[in-house]
């Protein structure tokens, strides 16, 4: 699929991925897929930080984007579907692209390098090489607090005249950065929020959608904030915000996406809420908060 113009938008889910006794759970995979093809999203994001794509193998990786592809499609549900990168070797890197080009993806988020913590020229020289390495749009995630190194706002919107460097999943966790990012960006540059507590906060200054995790549940709920928004309805919206506001807290009250799975496996939406080492379930304390949630949201 190739690079569209139009600006990317909306409330895009970057998908979990289930489990079972080891192994890629693939039927589970397809009931999910299903399920959020009749939900109000915009966008996927496979093989991402909440997918778990770190510790998934090569094998793993083209089963997860065929059977998701599979799966829109049979639901004749049409989204873009992005799959997720990361690493401080640019030239693995570089390589990843080249062996996934044969895969039915729309294009790439991809993590700033982490541990080396290199220079915003760095920064700068690594998104150039990799965005010289494919056709296929680019999301730049820029979360600090994992990957140790900021993106700074004059680097990234150097980056954003590129063609194919078509947004950003914002998890700055600095207000005012993201507030002058969003003053200053393109208007064919997307912002997506990726702080999952700020959705509301990020849409009302001006993002153009959330790369939202918590969205995994209660999804037309999250969806609606932002059609208010739109709208001109700030005050129905932040009504809605403030019933909804809880839920992401306790969806990263332990870490994710370990109190995502638990959820979803509580609905019957995936077979385990099985994790991969260092990851692991959620204690007995917060299952039983989520019990409890779920009850009040009637799910």
């Amino acid at each position: 699929m190739e690079a569209t113009p139009s600006l990317l938008s909306g409330l895009w889910l970057p998908l979990v991925t289930p489990f079972r006794d080891g192994r890629l759970d693939e039927r589970s995979l397809r009931r999910l897929v299903k399920h959020y093809a009749g939900q109000p999203i915009d966008g996927l994001i496979l093989g991402a930080t909440t997918g778990e794509g770190m510790a998934l193998d090569d094998e793993e990786c083209e089963r997860l984007v065929s059977i998701t592809n599979d799966v829109l499609n049979a639901a004749g549900k049409i989204v873009p579907v992005y799959f997720g990168l990361s690493g401080s070797d640019t030239r693995k890197l570089v390589k990843a692209l080249e062996r996934t080009a044969p895969w039915n993806l729309t294009g790439y988020l991809i993590a700033c390098p982490y541990y080396t913590r290199p220079s915003q020229r760095g920064l700068l020289s690594h998104f150039s090489a990799l965005a010289d390495s494919t056709e296929r749009p680019i999301l730049l995630y820029n979360i600090p607090y994992r990957t140790g190194v900021n993106l700074g706002n004059e680097t990234l919107l150097h980056l954003a005249e590129r063609t194919n460097i078509v947004g950003v999943k914002d998890c700055s966790a600095d207000p005012v950065q993201s507030f002058d990012l969003l003053r200053h960006k393109p208007a064919q540059f997307a912002v997506f929020t990726g702080e999952d507590h700020q959705f509301y906060t990020a849409l009302a200054h001006g993002a153009d959608g959330g790369i939202t995790a918590s969205a995994h549940v209660l999804t037309p709920a999250f969806a609606a904030i932002r059609s208010k928004l739109l709208c001109g309805d700030q005050a129905g919206a932040l009504a809605d915000w403030k019933r909804l506001a809880d839920v992401p807290r306790l969806l990263f009250a332990e870490p994710s996406p370990g109190p995502i799975k638990y959820w979803l496996w509580r609905a019957g939406l995936v077979d385990s809420p099985e994790m991969r080492l260092p990851m692991v379930p959620v204690t007995a304390e917060l299952a039983s908060r989520i019990d409890q949630a779920m009850v009040t949201w009637g799910e």
